[in-house]
C-alpha cells in the first residue's frame, strides 16, 4: 500500500480502495501512476494483433474472445492506475475474473469437436462470474478478489501441465515458460507490496529513469501479460493440433511469439 504523502493531479484524491507503491503524479500530472499506466500495453497491443490473426485464420470465436479480454484487462488497468478511482478498479479487477473464466472455458474444450457447447460448464463459469461481481462489489474486500482469482488461475495452470505432461509433450517448452514467466510478475507484486517504503526510498537516490526499473508493480504488469499472451498461444496450440491443422510459433521482429495457423491439408 502507497504511503500518504504523494502529489495531488488531475484526477484528484484517490477514491480506490487499493494504492500501489509508485508515486501518485510523480511523472505527469494527468496520470496518477504512470509506469503502472503505460505498461498495460503490454496487454492492449499483442492481444489485438492475435484476435485479428485469429479472425483472418477463420478459428473459433473462444479465442478471439480470449484476446479480446485480454485486452479489456490492459484497458481497464490503464483507466485504473491513470485516475486511482474506484469505478476504474472495477473496470480492472472484475475483467481479470471474466477473463479467465473464458481461459478456462477454451482450456477445458481443447479436446472437443467443433461447433459443440458444453453448456454446463459454461453456466458454471457465467455463475462463478456473477456471484463473484455481487460478492465483491457489496463486500469491497480486495483479498476476496485476489482469492477468487488466484483460484480460476490455479484451474488453469492444473489443466495445462496435464496437457503438456500427458498430451502434447512438445509443448512443454511454451506451457512452462507461461508460468514461470507469470509467476516471476506474481512475486515481483509482492516485494512491491512488502517493501513499498524501502523501494520508495531507493528511488528518492537514483536519476528518475533508473528508479523506474524498481517500479515492480508495472514488471507485473509487463511479466503476466506477455505469460497470459503465452497462456492463449498454449491453448489455441493445442486446440489446432487436436482439429488437425498445422500451427506454427513465428516470433515477429525476432521478438514477439505469434501463432500462424495452416488449415488441415487436402487429402
Amino acid at each position: 500500500m502507497a504511503p500518504a504523502g504523494d502529489r495531488e493531479g488531475y484526477w484528484g484524491p484517490p477514491t480506490s480502495t487499493l494504492e500501489w507503491c509508485e508515486e501518485n503524479y510523480a511523472v505527469s500530472y494527468y496520470i496518477a501512476e504512470f509506469w503502472n499506466t503505460v505498461s498495460n500495453l503490454i496487454f492492449i497491443l499483442p492481444p489485438i494483433y492475435g484476435a485479428i490473426q485469429t479472425y483472418k485464420d477463420g478459428l473459433e470465436k473462444r479465442y478471439l474472445a480470449a484476446y479480446l479480454c485480454l485486452t479489456a484487462v490492459g484497458l481497464g488497468s490503464w483507466c485504473f492506475h491513470m485516475t486511482l478511482k474506484y469505478e476504474m478498479q472495477l473496470l480492472d479487477e472484475l475483467p481479470m475474473i471474466y477473463s479467465c473464466c473464458v481461459f478456462v472455458y477454451c482450456l477445458y474444450e481443447c479436446f472437443k469437436y467443433k461447433n459443440t457447447v458444453n453448456y454446463p460448464l459454461l453456466f458454471l463459469l457465467i455463475t462463478y462470474s456473477v456471484v463473484v461481481s455481487i460478492v465483491y462489489l457489496n463486500l469491497k474486500e480486495p483479498v476476496f478478489h485476489q482469492v477468487m482469482y488466484g483460484t480460476l488461475v490455479s484451474i488453469i495452470v492444473l489443466r495445462s501441465v496435464y496437457i503438456v505432461l500427458w498430451v502434447y509433450p512438445w509443448l512443454r517448452g511454451l506451457g512452462y515458460t507461461s508460468l514461470t514467466v507469470f509467476l516471476m510478475g506474481f512475486f515481483l507484486w509482492n516485494v512491491d507490496n512488502i517493501f513499498c517504503d524501502k523501494l520508495r526510498a531507493l528511488r528518492e537516490k537514483m536519476p528518475p529513469v533508473v528508479g523506474a526499473v524498481t517500479q515492480f508493480h508495472a514488471w507485473w504488469h509487463i511479466l503476466t501479460g506477455l505469460g497470459s499472451y503465452l497462456h492463449i498461444l498454449l491453448s489455441l496450440y493445442t486446440r489446432t493440433l487436436f482439429l488437425k491443422h498445422r500451427p506454427k510459433v513465428k516470433f515477429v521482429f525476432g521478438i514477439w511469439p505469434v501463432l500462424l495457423v495452416e488449415p488441415p491439408k487436402k487429402l
